[in-house]
């Protein structure tokens, strides 16, 4: 019992060391004024009304939307028919890939930014293309495990096998049933991607800075600016972030239902 109370009271600790930060800011991003005391001295929405009047702050955010979305679509047309092949038809390339998702954890952003710069400055490509396909290269590993995990957990291989028997082409076994099998599971992983690099700031902010100003970069700026505002950045973030996790597990424990079933 001893134990078991000093185990639940450093956990009580952490929860608390790891969620006042979060707290303070969301607080302060409803505080009109908060200086000299333990708690804020007033509440009101202005700092929420300016910031969601300022057009920098909607450009950005629609640019960072644009950016995400555009790199998990990407991902999506390309990566993922390349795994069902993969994994379906050639599972012996299977390690290649496993390899390709180790490097892509192995690079820090910062190193990679720099050789995308080396590389790629001199030709002439815009580099934010380069900075969208350095995107979907680094979302590999959370596409490829979901996909992966989907494709294994509905034995899709003899899915397809029974298809073909039963007069179904490979064509349309794939479209009509082993894509809507597989749906949940390539859902999660998208969102999943998507709030990944939807708070990305190094690389985009090393490679192309201002001339493409995403949310990351806005928040940077405003914080030498306005905390306030700046806070409420965070708290905006932290509620999308919030509403995708909450969307992916929701979805995860449907293909896990569908799964079993």
């Amino acid at each position: 019992m001893k134990k078991r109370g000093l185990a639940d009271l450093f956990f009580l600790l952490l929860v608390g060391y790891l969620i006042l930060p979060v707290l303070a800011t969301m607080l302060y991003a409803f505080a009109s004024k908060w200086n000299k005391t333990i708690l804020p001295e007033g509440f009101t929405l202005k700092w929420f009304a300016a910031l969601f009047q300022d057009s920098d702050f909607i450009q950005a955010f629609g640019r960072s939307v644009l950016l995400a979305g555009g790199a998990v679509s990407t991902a999506l047309l390309v990566i993922v028919p390349a795994i069902f092949v993969i994994v379906l038809y050639f599972p012996t390339y299977e390690k290649w890939i496993q390899m390709a998702v180790v490097m892509v954890y192995s690079f820090p952003g910062i190193i990679l930014a720099v050789g995308l710069i080396r590389v790629y400055s001199q030709i002439g490509i815009p580099m934010i293309f380069v900075v969208l396909g350095a995107y979907v290269v680094g979302i590999l590993p959370y596409i490829y495990q979901g996909t992966r995990n989907s494709l294994r957990n509905i034995d899709a291989r003899q899915l397809l096998d029974a298809a073909q028997l039963l007069g179904a082409s490979k064509r349309q076994a794939f479209i009509k049933i082993l894509l809507p099998t597989v749906y949940p599971g390539l859902f999660a992983g998208a969102l999943l991607s998507f709030s990944v690099l939807f708070g990305e700031f190094v690389l985009i902010n090393l490679v192309v800075g201002s001339r493409f100003e995403t949310v990351q970069i806005y928040l940077m700026k405003k914080l030498s600016t306005s905390g306030h505002i700046a806070s409420a950045v965070v708290f905006i973030y932290i509620v999308l972030m919030g509403l995708l996790t909450f969307v992916i597990a929701i979805v995860t424990k449907r293909s896990k239902g569908a799964t079993n079933l």
